[in-house]
């Protein structure tokens, strides 16, 4: 097939319309990606079941997460390499059937050990349905139906990590924390089936795999691997009062130097960051990655506020989170029409300023602040993401070469996952130390000479002698009280101010939005060669 040709003359018709194995396909691709995305964050909820069951404490249970972060992360960028080895058809149900089998394993088991070696083997193999299912969608859909593919990418990739904490949290009320997992073996069927009927047969290219950038997927491996249990540990662990942290950030700045080599001498580099001196395509990694640390953040943040300051259970702040998938569900039959028809400047600059504006909308917060104060920041942020996600993922594409799409699809997923990763590691910095500057600030103004403090603390104490009967006892319980509530209201602020630093990163990105390019077919142009 020639791009030159197709770019020289108007494609014929049977082109403009994809058959049904290439529907078939996109779903499996669009399953896949769901089943890895919803995987992330399914355990969250039922962490305190599978800390009891497999005996671990709760920072040793923290890896049934970071594990799968871990493992993902440097998987998805792999993913064009690997694909280019053994064929789409045969490394995706390859991927499906480990799925499976390391999903089986994280459900029997019954050791911190087993369920960590399960959560990284699902993380490896699930990295590789997200970009892949970019990929699908890029060569097999025809550019007039690229807008309904990626809005089904776009919406998976926005809905999955929201759904998982609610699917997992209701799963292990109900039913088992097992099943947390051995509902991928349903699914997996499902999508083995629909990667055999919608993908045509590919032989292994062997040869690519024994001349590959091994020095670049070293570096890779072993410095993203290391990044990322550095941004997800570091604040638990101090920081670099910690030598794990030291240890870790030295292997990673080995890896990192081991991949700026790979560019320089290797002649297919495993990371192609050559794609980044095309400004359009290096703006849409830079947008990609704020969104990703808004969209991160956001779902730690308010489940968060729920839990400690409203009282909530997992269940209560899953339902909360959901509202902003509402909008989701919403656009979707109108986003493709928007995305064919629209400049996705204006699109992804309207949804930067939504969801700054939901981020502003939670900065008044209060401690009686509960689930339906975020009901309307929580439907702006998910137009908001909806109108970022969904023109970035297009842009992404329409930024390089069809050749490219396999390596520029794992680097923009790979962005949106660091910056996850990346603003997490920030706000639990910020999170920890303005905490402890609101609460130091709010006790300096409670001294002795305060007589508003004085008649709080013995009007407490009187009530609470009336109930026991015991003043000194009473004096106590008033005290634990007020340091409660400076606990409480320094938190409050804490958050307003971490939600205020979100939206001023988000509207930093507003610029750059400004050098996307939108698809030639948008402007009435014919396709060009190699696009």
């Amino acid at each position: 097939m020639s791009d030159a040709a197709a770019g020289a003359q108007p494609a014929p018709h049977h082109e403009e319309r994809a058959h049904l194995t290439d529907w078939i396909a996109v779903t499996a691709g669009a399953l896949g990606a769901l089943m890895a995305t919803l995987d992330i964050s399914i355990t969250n909820s039922a962490l305190p079941q599978i800390q009891g069951e497999i005996g671990a404490t709760g920072t040793e249970g923290t890896w049934i997460s970071t594990g799968y972060l871990m493992s993902e992360i440097v998987m998805i960028p792999l993913a064009a390499w690997l694909t280019r080895v053994f064929g789409l058809r045969n490394f995706l149900l390859g991927n499906a059937v480990l799925f499976m089998l390391f999903s089986a394993m994280c459900g029997l088991s019954d050791s911190l050990p087993m369920m960590i070696v399960g959560r990284i083997g699902q993380g490896f193999v699930g990295g590789a349905m997200i970009p892949t299912a970019q990929t699908i969608i890029r060569t097999r859909l025809p550019r007039s139906q690229m807008p309904i593919g990626m809005t089904m990418f776009g919406l998976i990739v926005l809905l999955g990590p929201l759904l998982g904490p609610v699917v997992g949290g209701w799963l292990a009320e109900n039913i088992s924390w097992s099943w947390c997992f051995y509902i991928n073996l349903p699914v997996g069927i499902a999508l083995v089936t629909l990667l055999i009927a919608g993908l045509p047969a590919e032989k292994p290219h062997w040869h690519d795999f024994v001349n590959a950038d091994w020095t670049g997927i070293v570096g890779l491996s072993i410095g993203l691997s290391s990044l990322t249990v550095v941004l997800e540990e570091g604040q638990r662990h101090q920081w670099f009062e910690s030598q794990e942290i030291v240890t870790l950030s030295c292997v990673c700045a080995v890896g990192m130097v081991l991949i700026a080599i790979s560019q320089l001498v290797a002649k297919k580099p495993i990371m192609r960051l050559s794609l980044m001196k095309n400004p359009r395509y290096a703006s849409v990694i830079v947008i990609v990655s704020a969104v990703g640390a808004g969209l991160y953040c956001v779902s730690y943040l308010v489940p968060q506020f729920l839990a400690l300051i409203a009282g909530y259970n997992a269940q209560q702040s899953g339902g909360v989170m959901l509202i902003s998938g509402v909008p989701a569900f919403l656009m979707m039959p109108l986003l493709p029409r928007l995305l064919g028809k629209v400049d996705f400047r204006i699109l992804v600059i309207a949804g930067l300023l939504c969801f700054a504006g939901s981020c502003l909308l939670d900065i008044d917060l209060t401690a009686q602040s509960v689930g339906h104060d975020f009901f309307w920041s929580q439907l702006l942020r998910g137009v908001g993401q909806m109108l970022a996600m969904m023109p970035l993922n297009q842009a992404s594409m329409a930024a390089v070469s069809r050749e490219e799409s396999g390596d520029a699809a794992g680097l923009y997923n790979m962005a949106r996952n660091l910056g996850g990763s990346v603003g997490l590691a920030i706000i639990g910095t910020v999170i920890d130390r303005r905490n402890d500057f609101h609460t130091a600030a709010i006790r300096d103004s409670l001294t002795n000479n305060s007589v508003l403090g004085q008649d709080r603390l013995a009007a407490n104490a009187a009530s609470f002698f009336a109930q026991t009967g015991d003043m000194a006892h009473a004096k106590l319980q008033a005290l634990g009280q007020l340091a409660a509530q400076i606990s409480q209201q320094a938190m409050v602020i804490t958050y307003s101010e971490t939600f205020y630093v979100l939206a001023i990163a988000l509207l930093t990105c507003v610029p750059l939005a400004l050098l996307l390019k939108t698809p030639a077919h948008q402007t009435g142009n014919a396709p060009s060669a190699g696009h």
